[in-house]
């Protein structure tokens, strides 16, 4: 067996010698290997092509090594510098998988060489990767208030975003209780500037709203490629297993690697726990955008089941996939690893999720207010299913959150759904 020496780029160049030549090969099936030695940057294009072999969720669309030959590909013919190189390649890598239903890559990009979802950086900027949802902290809860036609309550809140619960956990505590107070038949939660965030946040807002006849019940899993579901995805004894803090876990007498993890569906499910006393919620309209996307598509999935919903304003981004980091010498690589499913099984919403209702001019207009497209839209369907023709509503703003607050723009990078720590095997 030929040996690899790509795996030494955990640690960094200085362990560049020793791994070029100590470095072994992971065992298993159809593995075609990059020689033991080679130029730093060869290495590096090496371990992005060979891990995307053993963990890129659509694994089965990618060559071999020797078809694919990342060194020749791009050494000997590219003047792209350092890691727009590595983006190049990681771009070539997630275009060979063709989503069915469009007859294009399912990671068809947004802007020229830009996947749509997998994405490699520098590691300074990878850890803080995540601090992006800093971003939402102040500006994740928006407008809210509520709206009476006839005997129908109507509670409304705008989330922008989904920070970390622990920043949030509070204040959607009392709002909710609040609102659960006013007894509402229908809630209507903004979502059309909610580009993600922590799922741990979004999931604690579904449990918040779940009817508790759910309680227990399926809220949504993750579901990995079959060499991560089958515990074949060898390479991943190479890649540490860090807690939080960026610190080493030991598991059965040693340290842990992120091969100890185990990637079934039944170990990556997440069930709804009922929380608040929001009980008599009878619909669901939820606001959308473009630029609703990652865990914010998440939520409207996982309560679909549960409870009948609408969505109102334009089709959503699309972002039904997540990662977990992979690091290679310097960068931090995210290879879209898993889909996301809700209780019905359903996730295919690779090119987002249609509304029920389309506006055109969602992003016009004072978010909340009865003047608002979207707002007129749900108010305009709720009139048509009832005997009465008055509405009354009053709109609070809250939370140092202007009501007014824009569409947020397409620059603004999409917050993915990232998972770590994760559940070791039994």
């Amino acid at each position: 067996m030929k040996r690899i020496a790509l795996f030494c780029f955990l640690f960094g160049l200085a362990t560049l010698s020793s791994c070029e030549k100590d470095a072994i090969a992971p065992s298993g099936a159809d593995e075609q290997l990059s020689p033991g030695s080679g130029s730093r940057n060869e290495l590096i294009l090496d371990s992005i092509f060979l891990y995307a072999r053993q963990v890129y969720l659509w694994h089965n669309t990618l060559p071999s090594y020797a078809q694919f030959a990342p060194r020749t590909r791009y050494t000997t013919t590219s003047l792209l510098p350092g890691i727009e190189l590595y983006r190049q390649e990681l771009f070539d890598i997630t275009q060979y998988a063709i989503n069915p239903n469009t007859k294009t890559p399912f990671e068809l990009p947004d802007n020229a060489w830009a996947p749509r979802y997998s994405f490699i950086q520098t590691r300074s900027a990878a850890n803080g990767l995540l601090a992006a949802t800093g971003a939402v902290e102040t500006a994740s809860m928006g407008a809210s208030g509520s709206f009476e036609i006839g005997s129908t309550k109507i509670a409304y809140l705008a989330l922008n975003g989904f920070p970390l619960l622990a920043s949030l956990k509070s204040t959607l505590d009392d709002k909710f209780e609040s609102i659960a107070q006013e007894e509402p038949h229908i809630l209507v939660i903004d979502l059309r500037n909610n580009l993600g965030g922590y799922v741990e946040t979004a999931a604690h807002v579904a449990n918040l709203i779940v009817p508790s006849h759910a309680d227990g019940k399926l809220m949504y899993s993750e579901r990995f490629n079959s060499n991560l579901q089958n515990a074949t995805a060898r390479i991943l004894q190479f890649q540490p297993y860090l807690d939080n803090a960026g610190k080493p876990v030991y598991y059965q007498g040693r340290t842990a690697t992120m091969a100890d993890v185990d990637y079934s569906e039944k170990a990556n499910s997440t069930y709804f726990k009922k929380i608040g006393k929001l009980n008599a919620i009878q619909k669901i309209y939820f606001i959308v955008s473009g630029n609703t996307a990652s865990a914010a598509e998440l939520l409207i999935s996982a309560l679909k089941p549960y409870v009948p919903c609408v969505l109102v304003g334009a089709r959503t981004y699309g972002k039904p996939v997540g990662f977990f980091p992979i690091n290679i010498d310097r960068y931090t690589l995210y290879l879209a690893s898993f889909s996301l499913h809700n209780a019905e099984g359903w996730g295919d919403y690779y090119t987002g999720i249609p509304p029920d209702i389309a506006v055109s001019d969602v992003g016009d207009g004072e978010q909340g207010h009865p003047t608002d497209p979207g707002i007129k839209a749900v108010l305009a369907d709720i009139q048509d299913n009832s005997s009465a023709a008055v509405v009354r509503g009053r709109i609070k703003k809250v939370y140092n959150m202007r009501s007014t607050q824009k569409m947020a723009t397409r620059d603004t990078a999409f917050i993915p759904i990232i998972v770590h720590p994760q559940k070791f095997k039994n």
